[in-house]
């Protein structure tokens, strides 16, 4: 125990400074992107944004189909501390070749899809591009090169935002010049990465071995479909806002989704870091300290974040949107739910990452997405967009349950049953103030009164655990 004790401030300290330089680098990258959203809304139509998000989209569901999820297992060997670290990322990238060639060949299969005939290539470029970065950035960044991990995330965005003014606003290449953007952003990034890296000599033919190969796909397989039926729970909802009701609608309800997006960047950041910590934990019972407290953190970051976006929700709006697009701030609190606990999950998904037991995350996102489906159909028929949203919210809700549930199983931290449960109530209420504040008799000043009074209580109710965060950062900023 004494042993374990003593090696705590360097956890605490090593996830501080990690989260930290990712800060700095992905969430000026975030913000940036962000507040593109008013270039977008200025340049496409309702229907233009959502066929590009529509192809994004699909590309982001083929990303781990076409590389197997290989990143994940290249990430997550090279960042234990034992192994040839060089030789997981030379085995990581022929398993990426081999995948992107079969890729290519089967590319044409998809100009079968009506919706997709025109931009078959657009996706395929965008697929194999975008998983040669991530192969390189997240070898990188398992292997300590974490500033330049961040400092590549601010090259990537920096890069988009320049080739999206050039394509949209200046040439006005309109969807193609929107998902052009990414991709040749991807493909200068990934060559800067090589060059100041010299990752050429990290690259070791001898090293490729089936047994290592073997033990890589044995990790990161189980989440490919991990991935898919994640795809399912956050994206198919589009597909058929798109389908069954109509591309103008879809394309409200994607420029809607851009907000409680801002709480899934702040996550991103500190999930990066955190599965870099994890990963490199050897100790059961300092692990299970670890997640007890770091879970409980978490929660209260999340619910707190969300709980201001929600009140804001309309302002947000305002702001960010073009006219045409203000009135999808209707949906915006009810996905910023859903997004609370989408950041649940994806904690409680490191779990199954750092214990190398991914079918478990495998099962739980496949209920969700099966859930997601459901009642996906049975809502939007008859509540549009705004059934979508609410799908959204009970398939995230459900998985945050069930690996709340299994995940403890593996590492018994502790789950604080009633501080969820509170939290989900007071940002509930919350949601559905705002939501019809502007389409009841009762006045929407006297409505949004008392949806900042349920703010504060959810304030207060966060208030210890938010007072020992900042005491924590401090004291290990202090011991550093």
């Amino acid at each position: 125990m004494a042993d374990t004790a003593s090696k705590t401030p360097s956890r605490y300290t090593r996830l501080l400074t990690n989260t930290a330089v990712f800060t700095v680098g992905k969430l000026l990258s975030k913000l940036l992107t962000f507040f593109m959203i008013g270039l977008y809304t200025a340049c496409l139509t309702e229907a233009e944004f959502g066929t590009a998000e529509l192809i994004t989209g699909a590309a982001n569901l083929l990303i781990p189909l076409a590389c197997v999820g290989i990143s994940e297992g290249i990430f997550r060997s090279a960042a234990a501390r034992d192994g040839d670290k060089e030789a997981f990322f030379t085995n990581g990238l022929l398993v990426y070749g081999v995948g992107s060639v079969v890729f290519l060949c089967l590319t044409p299969l998809m100009g079968l899809i009506p919706r997709f005939a025109d931009s078959v290539w657009l996706i395929a470029a965008y697929v194999v591009v975008a998983n040669l970065h991530t192969v390189v950035s997240q070898y990188l960044c398992a292997i300590g090169r974490t500033k330049l991990f961040a400092g590549q995330g601010i090259l990537n965005t920096a890069l988009v935002i320049g080739l999206n003014i050039l394509f949209l606003p200046v040439l006005d290449f309109g969807v193609a010049g929107y998902v052009s953007s990414i991709i040749l952003a991807d493909l200068l990034t990934t060559v800067f990465l090589v060059i100041v890296t010299r990752l050429w000599r990290a690259v070791r033919p001898r090293s490729v071995s089936r047994k290592t190969i073997s033990a890589m796909l044995k990790f990161c397989l189980p989440l490919v479909p991990t991935t898919i039926f994640w795809w399912i729970t956050g994206v198919s909802d589009r597909y058929m806002v798109d389908w069954i009701c109509s591309p103008e609608l879809n394309g409200l309800y994607t420029a809607a989704y851009k907000v409680p997006n801002l709480l899934i960047y702040a996550i991103s950041i500190f999930d990066s870091a955190w599965k870099l910590s994890v990963s490199s934990e050897g100790d059961p019972e300092a692990r299970t300290a670890f997640y007890t407290r770091v879970w409980r953190v978490y929660t209260t970051v999340a619910f707190i974040g969300g709980g201001c976006l929600i009140l804001f929700s309309h302002l947000c709006a305002r702001v960010l949107f073009a006219t045409q697009y203000e009135s999808a701030w209707v949906y915006i609190p009810t996905l910023t739910l859903a997004t609370i606990f989408t950041a649940l999950c994806t904690f409680l998904g490191s779990v199954y990452f750092a214990s190398k037991k991914t079918v478990g995350s495998m099962l739980t996102a496949l209920a969700g997405a099966a859930l997601n489906i459901g009642l996906n159909l049975l809502l939007i028929p008859k509540f549009e967009a705004m059934g979508a949203s609410v799908a959204t919210f009970i398939s995230y809700f459900a998985v945050c349950i069930l690996r709340l549930v299994t995940g403890r199983r593996l590492i018994p931290f502790k789950g604080e049953w009633g501080r969820l449960t509170v939290n989900t109530l007071l940002t509930g209420t919350l949601s559905v103030l705002v939501t019809v504040s502007e389409s009841v008799s009762i006045s929407s000043v006297a409505m949004y009164a008392v949806a900042a009074g349920v703010l504060v209580l959810l304030l207060a109710f966060n208030a210890r655990p938010t007072i020992e965060l900042a005491r924590d950062a401090k004291r290990l900023l202090k011991s550093r």
